[in-house]
């Protein structure tokens, strides 16, 4: 296990902003990941674990623990099982389209519409990811993971997980505990794709596909991503960002009629039901773009070395040379306008790294 000291981590993100790591160890094998575990607990230092880097927000004076880069690899195809679908086994640190990509040529459904997320495997059923319809809670059949305290592997099974929206017991009871190693998902083979979002159907619409496969799926939600700046291309400077940087509010239907009543020249902002609360209020999810731009914050706006993408009211990005702390600036004049506006809070999406050391 090789250990660096003082790498910059800004350029293992999205956002392109942040300080150096004081230790970083790139993890290849099991054996590595326990011995960054351990390299940290003997110094007494914190440990992150690095996927893909883009979801993330590291603060400008960096990480004085332990970075460890996980480059776990692997992919197996285990075969059908009891209930006819197709599982396969993938490391943590395999790329996420890359895995979709690879189900998708094999024919099989259920990730399809979240084609084009960048990031790790590992990352996916930490936050529940989620777009277009779909979250991997729906197909993740079981989550291996280190115990940081026992250092055995636990097996946990999709019910043990906690999934809600964009969360799970990995970032909320159970946080900093386990290391995701292996994500499994059971997916259908020869399946039909999700084609139930709003953008998708207009996409199928518009190009008269009245009856999409898989790979149709992946293809449309991949030009739609692009059209909104959420893939990642190589040069594009709205790709600078950390994804969408607020989540999706859920309110209950009463809240939702009061964000009818603030809006002006009486919009509507979609909503999509999710369900009720414990009580058996029903609540329904809302368009954190749509208060966002209503709030005032139009695509393309500017805030020195901050701005919105032209292409996405939710993607702050990183116009050159931004700092975190001009991003949480920005990120809280956007979150104070919608509150006083339309009274939501909205909740902030990337995972914020060393500022709380």
């Amino acid at each position: 296990m090789k250990v660096q000291q003082d790498i910059p981590l800004a350029p293992l993100t999205t956002l392109g902003v942040g300080g150096k790591a004081r230790y970083f160890i790139d993890a290849t094998t099991m054996d590595d990941v326990k011995r960054a575990v351990m390299f940290a607990h003997e110094r007494n230092r914190q440990l992150f674990v690095l996927g893909g880097g883009s979801n993330l927000l590291i603060a400008d004076r960096g990480y004085r623990g332990v970075v460890m880069k996980m480059s776990l690899r692997g992919m197996r195809d285990k075969g059908m099982d009891a209930a006819g679908k197709r599982v396969f086994a993938v490391a943590a640190g395999e790329d996420w389209d890359g895995f979709v990509a690879h189900t998708v040529s094999q024919g099989c459904s259920g990730v399809e519409c979240l084609s084009g997320i960048p990031g790790t495997v590992g990352g996916t059923p930490i936050q529940n990811v989620g777009a277009y319809g779909q979250e991997v809670a729906e197909t993740i059949q079981v989550v291996k993971a280190l115990d940081l305290v026992t250092m055995e592997v636990r097996t946990f099974a999709n019910t043990e997980c906690g999934f809600t929206y964009r969360s799970s017991i990995f970032n909320t009871t159970e946080k900093g505990k386990h290391i995701v190693l292996v994500v499994e998902f059971a997916l259908t083979p020869n399946g039909r794709p999700r084609a139930e979002y709003a953008d998708l159907k207009r996409y199928f619409a518009e190009h008269k596909i009245e009856s999409p496969t898989v790979n149709q799926a992946r293809d449309a939600v991949r030009e739609i991503r692009h059209s909104k700046a959420m893939l990642v291309v190589a040069g594009d400077e709205d790709c600078r960002s950390a994804g969408s940087f607020f989540k999706n509010p859920i309110v209950t239907e009463a809240e939702y009629a009061d964000i009818v009543k603030a809006a002006s020249d009486g919009k509507h902002p979609p909503k999509y039901a999710v369900g009720a609360r414990e009580d058996g209020i029903a609540l329904v999810k809302t368009s954190a773009a749509w208060l966002v731009e209503n709030a005032g914050f139009a695509k393309g706006i500017v805030r020195g070395n901050v701005g919105i993408s032209k292409k996405h009211s939710l993607a702050i990005v990183n116009c050159g040379g931004a700092t975190a702390n001009e991003i949480l600036d920005f990120k809280s004049e956007i979150a104070k306008k919608v509150k006083e506006t339309f009274g939501i809070t909205l909740q902030m999406e990337p995972v914020m790294v060393g500022f709380t050391e």
